[in-house]
């Protein structure tokens, strides 16, 4: 007997919105570029865009250089937006409120909300509305690990983020996992 199976490329889209929380986001990218062995789809809203250039030390360009693929907000026959492009799942980060709420009511007016939609329909896993059957993961870093810098900070969402989704790259320790943990 024959049996057919077909792996799921590693495929991750990663959208970013208009929040502020750029450094989370550039985090993430430069950690799964750093990773290897996993196919980044981006795709960045206006206002995304806009956002980066206030909270974000790099260029538009060199932010889109940590992508495999660039996708326009516009776009929506981009391959993304179909349920038969096979990916691990989405995550937003940021998310503003507006892309949150377009996430939760299935309003696919570009491309970062429809490969969302998308993603929520094929049951994929992505950072966005828990009512609509997705993760929530608020910024609210841990401090246990006695952060001594920002990047300490980025570097455990960033953790959390690749777990939500089974990556597997130490970013940051884990509770019960740290040599020392003075409790005062």
């Amino acid at each position: 007997m024959y049996t057919w199976r077909m792996s799921i490329p590693k495929r991750l889209v990663v959208g970013l919105s208009g929040a502020s929380g750029m450094p989370y986001a550039l985090d993430l990218l430069q950690t799964l570029r750093r990773m290897g062995g996993l196919e980044v789809h981006l795709v960045m809203s206006q206002g995304a865009k806009r956002v980066l250039v206030e909270e974000a030390e790099l260029s538009l360009e060199a932010v889109e250089a940590l992508a495999h693929v660039v996708h326009r907000s516009s776009d929506l026959g981009a391959p993304i937006a179909s349920g038969s492009f096979r990916t691990l799942g989405m995550v937003i980060v940021p998310c503003s409120a507006t892309t949150l709420a377009k996430v939760a009511y299935g309003l696919a007016d570009n491309l970062l909300t429809r490969a969302a939609y998308v993603t929520l329909k094929e049951r994929r896993p992505m950072v966005r509305a828990a009512q609509a059957g997705a993760t929530i993961l608020p910024a609210a870093p841990g401090f246990y690990h006695k952060p001594k810098t920002i990047d300490d900070l980025l570097a455990f969402m960033t953790q959390r983020i690749l777990d939500l989704f089974g990556l597997e790259y130490p970013r940051a320790p884990r509770w019960g996992e740290l040599q020392e943990l003075e409790l005062d």
